[in-house]
């Protein structure tokens, strides 16, 4: 059983009905139909705080589950809101006896705190989460639970669709790329990325066993609980299915993580680095988790956003990444080569070197320069950073794919193109996927050989069974990795020592100029 302590000064509320609160400060609404204990299959658990715009289109989605919301246990957990909220859940609890509305004395500031306290007042066999302003897919929780069932996993992670005013995308598609049934979370090379509560359900037993907790932090608590989680799973599995709507919507402002600086947020994820050097894994597998902790969140997040680019205090990040390098001392190998991407270990090298002004100038390039000047050597791709000295001047880039020509032929569209870079012989098919309508999308197999020459053949019946509107198209590899294919008509590529431009005559005609 978590212990949870509440050391929070309380907070008066006019609209709240007095409460009873018990000696762990926390008061929980009993529905005088009475509940059916342990005879439910899945707990939801929501923390809430001042969510009324979204909250009942959040809690419908749970009621409306297709695997029946007499099979669901409920548990939403307000955390002192001022405003309707807390009408809201009275109101649903009083109608059904398996919404647990749960209302604390004091203010935590965190939903981890009431998400550590729905854990604790749980009966389900299996546990998922649902913040208090986003929803579900009908069939999400049935979903996840007949896999769980069927496979004896320890946990199972689905679709995330990210709803924002001008348009949607799918957040994290390692996790949802492919039907996968007991594997080992450490055999996908990106599941510590977007450790949200979201798309996920958890065996209960995993999580209460072995005393796992949301720690005190307003940013990075729900990293650190999914990294315990998984460190602690034997199998697991991922489904290509839409599961959770993740609101980002322009009207959506109450998120906490809009609401913490990146000072903020890099302190928690210092925390977080100390707790999982703290857990003493095998070499291979603590890598992998804080890869995503030093590269993404320490050099991604910290240096390459416009917060970086417009401040001119500089010098405090320079400070914070001092700090997290510190923590990179006691360690057993060399952080950096752990990095998915040259350009951030390019960076790393320069922050070690005291050079931050060149450090400085190549993440104001990698934010303005969208179409960057190209090498290919050995049939591998650079992108060339002029400004830099030689050593680093030339970036890999792990893949790129270069229009070659298309044309209409026999009832088909043909797509020619060259493919440079370390996964060549990994290219299985090419993604035509709705802008808006992400879950709307078209795989087709293409063929590419060994020297790179690739070719993909659509047939014009397919094309025409197309909704009317626009789309994406990628070449996928490595299971979910994904490029686009350039066209350069106007942007230099340069072979070993001669440049080939290719560029459009003032009669609209395709040139080329040989150096």
């Amino acid at each position: 059983m978590v212990s949870v302590s509440w050391i929070y000064n309380v907070i008066k509320f006019p609209k709240a009905r007095s409460f009873d609160y018990n000696a762990d400060g926390y008061y929980e609404v009993e529905n005088t139909q009475g509940r059916k204990a342990n005879q439910t299959k899945v707990s939801v658990v929501t923390p809430v705080y001042n969510a009324e715009k979204y909250l009942r289109k959040t809690i419908d989605s749970v009621i409306n589950q297709t695997i029946g919301f007499q099979h669901i246990e409920y548990l939403l957990v307000d955390d002192c809101s001022t405003d309707s909220s807390r009408e809201i859940l009275l109101e649903y609890a009083a109608k059904y006896d398996n919404i647990r509305a749960v209302f604390l004395k004091c203010n935590t500031g965190t939903p981890g705190q009431p998400r550590n306290l729905g854990i604790q007042l749980s009966t389900s066999k299996y546990i998922t989460f649902l913040d208090a302003d986003d929803w579900l897919e009908p069939s999400g929780l049935e979903t996840l639970h007949d896999i769980l069932e069927k496979t004896g996993d320890d946990y199972v992670v689905g679709r995330t669709i990210q709803l924002k005013t001008n348009g949607s995308k799918i957040v994290g598609e390692h996790e949802s790329c492919k039907e996968r049934r007991n594997v080992s979370p450490y055999s996908i090379p990106h599941i510590f990325q977007h450790l949200g509560p979201r798309a996920r359900m958890v065996r209960a037993s995993v999580i209460k066993e072995n005393g796992i907790v949301f720690p005190e932090m307003k940013f990075a608590e729900d990293k650190q609980f999914f990294m315990d989680v998984l460190i602690h799973c034997n199998t697991i599995s991922t489904t290509k299915a839409p599961i959770y709507y993740l609101n980002r919507l322009d009207d959506n402002n109450a998120s906490l993580t809009k609401q913490t600086n990146i000072m903020q947020k890099t302190d928690s994820n210092i925390k977080v680095i100390h707790y999982i050097i703290s857990k003493k894994l095998e070499p291979d597998k603590e890598k992998m988790l804080l890869n995503r902790l030093y590269e993404f969140d320490s050099i991604t997040r910290l240096f390459n956003t416009g917060h970086f680019q417009k401040t001119k205090l500089k010098a405090l990040y320079y400070n914070k990444f001092n700090e997290i390098l510190k923590t990179t001392e006691g360690l057993r190998y060399e952080v950096s080569d752990n990095f998915f991407h040259p350009l951030n270990k390019i960076a790393y090298e320069l922050f070690k070197e005291g050079k931050t002004k060149q450090l400085e100038k190549l993440f104001e390039w990698e934010k303005k320069e969208k179409v960057k000047p190209v090498l290919i050597k050995d049939n591998l791709p650079y992108h060339v950073a002029p400004f830099l000295e030689e050593k680093y001047r030339y970036i890999r880039v792990p893949m790129l794919a270069v229009f070659k020509e298309d044309r209409f032929y026999d009832n088909k569209y043909c797509l020619d193109f060259n493919v440079y870079g370390d996964y060549v012989d990994q290219i299985t098919d090419v993604i035509i996927r709705d802008r808006e309508e992400v879950n709307r999308e078209y795989s087709i197999p293409v063929q590419v050989d060994q020297h790179g020459r690739g070719r993909l053949e659509v047939s014009l019946d397919l094309l025409n069974q197309l909704p009317s509107a626009g789309y994406a198209m990628f070449l996928r590899y490595n299971d979910y990795n994904k490029i686009n294919i350039r066209k350069l008509n106007e942007n230099q590529i340069r072979y070993e020592n001669r440049d080939f431009t290719f560029y459009t005559t003032i009669h609209s005609n395709i040139g080329l100029k040989v150096k």
